[in-house]
């Protein structure tokens, strides 16, 4: 008898207690910004003899970073108070559990990010890959909220099962900012190990390859959906 091969899990854990109290992850596809969600496909103001009008909404490259993964959302509201041009931020919520906390500047000395201080927002679910699998933590793609941005980091969550911490940069402009529970913190992209331990190779394209190359660019101009039509017939 013949067995489906079941599909990878990611499992997402909590204590107990805090089951329907935090925030819970969220598929990212959920979770598109009211900006993506209202943005026409077309704006016709603009569409004529010589352009389109299309979109970012019609960018699948674009779409698919929005929509790939899970997304770690706030366990409960947090103000984070930003002052002296960025360099002090003070953190403050109502929750019976520590939310934010401080890096010393000292571990990040000579970052892009200068005088701001690397701050930590605290989590409360623990991750949990299949052998061989990790997970990449990243600031929600294309979404920028203008008020922090976290650090990216990897995580062998095959075997680290206990709570991530998610280093960040508040980055927004002096003054209190309220950040709502269940905003989107990092967005989680588990990736096989071995996949991603691919061998390069660099050199000159063939002629057979200048051909798909041209191809695919003649297609991808001759028809709007050429693209992501394609795209889905391959997976």
């Amino acid at each position: 008898m013949l067995r489906l091969r079941s599909k990878p899990q990611i499992t997402f854990t909590c204590e107990p207690a805090d089951l329907g109290v935090i925030a819970p992850p969220v598929p990212a596809k959920a979770y598109l910004p009211d900006w993506f969600r209202k943005l026409p496909a077309t704006d016709e103001s603009v569409s004529g003899l010589s352009n389109t009008g299309l979109t970012v909404k019609r960018c699948m490259p674009f779409l698919d970073a929005m929509t790939t993964g899970w997304i770690i959302t706030l366990p409960a509201t947090v103000r984070l108070e930003i002052s002296e041009n960025g360099t002090q931020v003070d953190a403050g919520w109502e929750f019976d559990r520590r939310l934010v906390s401080n890096h010393g500047s000292h571990q990040v000395k000579g970052n892009p990010f200068g005088a701001r201080p690397p701050c930590k927002f605290h989590n409360f679910w623990t991750i949990a890959t299949p052998a061989g699998w990790s997970c990449l933590f990243v600031s929600p793609l294309n979404r920028p909220n203008g008020v922090f941005e976290v650090v990216s980091g990897i995580v062998d969550t095959d075997t680290y099962r206990s709570p991530i911490h998610f280093p960040f940069f508040a980055t927004g402009e002096d003054g209190m900012h309220v950040i709502e529970k269940g905003s989107p913190l990092v967005q989680v992209i588990p990736f096989r190990r071995d996949s991603a331990e691919i061998e390069a190779f660099i050199r000159a394209e063939t002629p057979e390859e200048a051909a798909t190359r041209i191809k695919v660019l003649r297609n991808t101009q001759a028809s709007e959906g050429w693209y992501r039509t394609t795209a889905r017939a391959k997976r």
